[in-house]
Formats: structure tokens, C-alpha cells, sequence
């Protein structure tokens, strides 16, 4: 009998962008291929298509389909290999004093502030510069039943949001926003969400987090590398990245 899974991924419908500039590496073309956005998303079929590389963005699923190019890796990590390194162990030890607060995924005007400052600080260069309210709407507050915004609090103070998602077989770390006021830089809020999704994974007894796609040419996808043991997708079969220096 097959899988009823594989089943509805069998049957579901993909397209292919244009050739587009890429997001990841300057001079470079990119296509992307994305699901049927006519077919609503459920947990068992974002869960299959996640093996095969696949990533959220609003109500889009999609991973790159590049014909001459394949530095996009989709990287993951195994959580109960995971061992922090002496700078991941400090850092979390000293950020034990925020307060986390798990949310469903919805717009919070407080949030977007946050987003709004981040992005203004920090991507201006970016696609989602300048921040708009829509565009922060359809990016990360889809009203799913597994898309989770976690708040970091110190004290009252907002100061980091991560968009999560719960996969059958992991958590998928969609966007960290953070506070970019130079007295919460030593907090380091960015690695922080990550390792905070690394253990809250082992809680809910989930092997992976899901960090998305890797570069090795792209400095900013750097930081991936730091969690270690890290895998990456090589055509259906998931492999330890061994040189990731």
C-alpha cells in the first residue's frame, strides 16, 4: 500500500519562475521552482516536501531549480548530535534571564515595530526594503496551524521574534528579527533563536531544525556553518557537511 503522503505530493502541481536575478549571489541568474499556491498547505504535505529541500515563504513553498548552478544547499540540523560550541554554550547560558513567549502566527503591531527597525538597520540592500506592513503581513503571519512566532523579552522589552514552523519531523526556522540597538548587540539574537529552536526541538522530541538554504560564497549564510554537526541535501539523501570551514 503506498504512503498517503507521498500520495498528495505525487499529485500536487509545480511551476517554474522566469529566470530572475538571484537573492544569494551577485551576476546570477536564479529559477525557482514552487507549489501550486492554489493548494493549501497542510503539515504532512509541507513535512514530505521539506525532505526534498523545500522552503516556506508566506503562502509560497518552493526551493531553487537553477539549471546551471548548485550552490544552494538546504542544510539541517540533528539536534541530538548537536553539540554547542564554548561560544554558543556562554551565549545561552548568559541570555537565560529572556522570556520566551510561544505565539500562533498572527499580525502583532508590536512585532512588525520590531521588523520595521530591524530591516531599516540592517537590509537595505534587501528585497524587503522598505518595509511595509503587507508585505510583513504575507511574509510571516499566515494563520496556519503549524506557523509559530516566538517572542524573546527582556522584561517588557521586546527585543527578537522568530517565525517558526512545526514539521512532522522537525522545526523549520523561517526569519529571526531583532532588536538592532548596539546594547543588545552582545546578546547575540540571531544565534540565540537558533539555539533556542535547537532545544525546544529536543522538548518536543523532533530530530531536526531545518535552517534553509547555505552558500559558501555568501558571507551573510556564514553563521549556518556554526551548528554543528550540520547536513545538507545532495539529491535525495541528506550528508553530514564535513568541510565547512
Amino acid at each position: 500500500m503506498s504512503n498517503p503522503t507521498t500520495t498528495r505530493t505525487q499529485d500536487l502541481r509545480f511551476f517554474l519562475t522566469a529566470p530572475h536575478s538571484c537573492s544569494y549571489l551577485e551576476n546570477k541568474e536564479a529559477i525557482t521552482l514552487f507549489m501550486d499556491p492554489e493548494q493549501p498547505i497542510n503539515q504532512d504535505v509541507y513535512s514530505a516536501l521539506s525532505l526534498m529541500g523545500f522552503r516556506r515563504s508566506g503562502q509560497h513553498l518552493y526551493r531553487p531549480h537553477c539549471n546551471n548552478c548548485k550552490e544552494c544547499l538546504s542544510v539541517r540540523i540533528p539536534v541530538e548530535d548537536f553539540t554547542p560550541n564554548k561560544t554558543q554554550r556562554r551565549l545561552f547560558k548568559r541570555n537565560q534571564y529572556l522570556t520566551v513567549n510561544n505565539l500562533q502566527a498572527s499580525f502583532v503591531e508590536e512585532h512588525y515595530l520590531l521588523y520595521e527597525r530591524y530591516i531599516a538597520a540592517r537590509h537595505q540592500d534587501g528585497d524587503m526594503y522598505p518595509p511595509s506592513r503587507e508585505q510583513y503581513a504575507s511574509f510571516l503571519t499566515h494563520n496556519n496551524d503549524f506557523s509559530r512566532l516566538i517572542e524573546f523579552r527582556n522584561g517588557a522589552e521586546l527585543v527578537a521574534v522568530a517565525a517558526m514552523d512545526e514539521l512532522s519531523h522537525g522545526l523549520s526556522a523561517i526569519y529571526t528579527f531583532y532588536s538592532p540597538a548596539p546594547e543588545h548587540a552582545r546578546l547575540s539574537l540571531g544565534t540565540h533563536a537558533v539555539l533556542w529552536q535547537i532545544e525546544q526541538a529536543k522538548s518536543l522530541g523532533l530530530p531536526y531544525v531545518y535552517l534553509g538554504y547555505w552558500i559558501e560564497r555568501n558571507r551573510k549564510m556564514a553563521y549556518k556553518t556554526l551548528f554543528r554537526p550540520i547536513e545538507y541535501l545532495e539529491g535525495r539523501s541528506w550528508q553530514r557537511l564535513i568541510d565547512c570551514s
